[in-house]
């Protein structure tokens, strides 16, 4: 059933497959260790709902770097309309002017070069685990069904979910000398690494705030003052010699 749910999610964008790919896995789990399929269902349910909350203060908390890079690469543009309003032949002095075509062609590139630089910084900043977590939720699942640890290990590895081994044989000797019940301990570490996303999604997501800044000093502005103000003040230096002439 994990592998038929799985391949009928072949086809959906990234993050709905993603989680479709979850749900195949707990199902695989839960079938292999002879967990409840139930309790199972909701338990990954819950870890899919902190993830979604998670991608979901990602993408608000990037909705202001990416206007911010979107504006900022729209201001050459605006500048040469601009300069066309205010009556001055700016878009004849670009595309007709040897002079004009130099601060095209290098204005051009240093958009491109911007554009480029704050998508990179963008999804640098949306980079994250699709899932944090889910391993460890899916080892619960596991044990829950009276797997050992080293078969709900081998269990969640084939149902495709690598396990960290060293942060799991962590919480299992904790659970050993505390004498807590290692299934509620993992579950509460799963919770903790979703927050830490979460946590670690709002600082990339501020630091790209910042980081935005570069592209607009070296790139965007440079490109703004050949593509907006070099052309207006060509085209006012050239009306003024031939009023003279």
């Amino acid at each position: 059933m994990g592998s038929a749910i799985s391949a009928a999610a072949a086809g959906l964008p990234s993050r709905e497959r993603g989680a479709w790919d979850a749900l195949a896995a707990a199902w695989t789990v839960a079938t292999e260790s002879g967990a409840p399929l139930a309790a199972c269902l909701r338990a990954i349910a819950t870890s899919l709902r902190d993830i979604a909350e998670v991608q979901r203060e990602l993408e608000v908390a990037l909705a202001g770097p990416r206007s911010t890079a979107r504006l900022v690469a729209a201001l050459p543009v605006i500048a040469v309309v601009f300069g066309a309003i205010m009556g001055f032949d700016t878009v004849q002095v670009l595309f007709f002017s040897p002079l004009g075509l130099a601060c095209l062609a290098l204005g051009v590139a240093l958009l491109v070069a911007a554009w480029r630089w704050n998508g990179a910084l963008v999804r640098a900043a949306g980079r994250a685990d699709p899932a944090p977590g889910l391993d460890i939720e899916l080892v619960a699942i596991a044990m829950t069904g009276g797997a050992s640890v080293s078969r709900a290990r081998s269990i969640v590895a084939a149902s495709g979910r690598p396990v960290d081994e060293s942060q799991t044989a962590e919480i299992l000797d904790l659970s050993t000398r505390a004498g807590v019940p290692a299934v509620e301990l993992l579950r509460a570490e799963a919770e903790q690494r979703r927050r830490e996303a979460r946590s670690a999604g709002r600082e990339r997501a501020a630091t790209a705030a910042v980081q935005l800044m570069l592209p607009l000093s070296v790139c965007v502005l440079p490109s703004f003052m050949l593509l907006g103000v070099a052309p207006l003040l060509i085209a006012v230096v050239t009306s003024t010699f031939d009023g003279l002439a």
